[in-house]
């Protein structure tokens, strides 16, 4: 065992000390440790996301189409959102449940039967194209310009909880493969 010299020279106080913290030591460790505590695991909570998004796409299908959603009444201003982009044919708001660290909803303000993707008709081309339009807009304005992800969930296997095309604008962190 080395000794430590102390600032005023001589090291027969560390020396004891150092003795003393060895037979601590030795004590120590012939005494059964508890297990560490297991490192915090973000799955719990991924899982409980999950499981909660898929219930509410469930639920959400078994609601009439032509029923308003929650979307409805943020288009009306009836409850309460934080607005990022808007102009008289979209919506775009911020994600009250974000995946990422810029989680946006982009939306048509008239649903014009256009519950998902998968209700899509020829006339709704322009619309669809213009929330992708919109969403490469609000990705430059929200500063992400190495790169984003843009999200469309169509049913009940798709996880859509809300029966009003809405496109999911993700960034602000690296995106994985594959997305779900």
């Amino acid at each position: 065992m080395s000794s430590i010299q102390s600032p005023r020279g001589g090291s027969g106080n560390n020396d004891k000390l150092l003795s003393r913290v060895a037979l601590l030591n030795s004590h120590l460790s012939t005494c059964p440790s508890p297990p560490p505590p297991p490192p915090p695991s973000p799955l719990p909570t991924t899982t409980t996301t999950m499981a909660s998004e898929k219930e509410a796409a469930l639920a959400a299908a078994a609601t009439p189409s032509d029923a308003p959603t929650i979307f409805d009444k943020i288009i009306k201003k009836e409850i309460p959102s934080t607005i990022v982009y808007e102009d008289d044919k979209v919506l775009a708001f911020r994600d009250i449940n974000p995946q990422a660290p810029t989680h946006i909803l982009i939306i048509p303000k008239v649903k014009d039967g256009l519950t998902g993707l998968s209700k899509a008709e020829e006339r709704h081309c322009e619309i669809l194209g213009y929330l992708l339009y919109t969403a490469k807009l609000v990705a430059k304005q929200e500063g992400l310009d190495d790169g984003f992800r843009i999200v469309i969930n169509d049913g009940p296997k798709g996880c859509q909880s809300v029966y009003h095309i809405h496109v999911h604008l993700l960034g602000g962190r690296q995106m994985t493969w594959p997305a779900g």
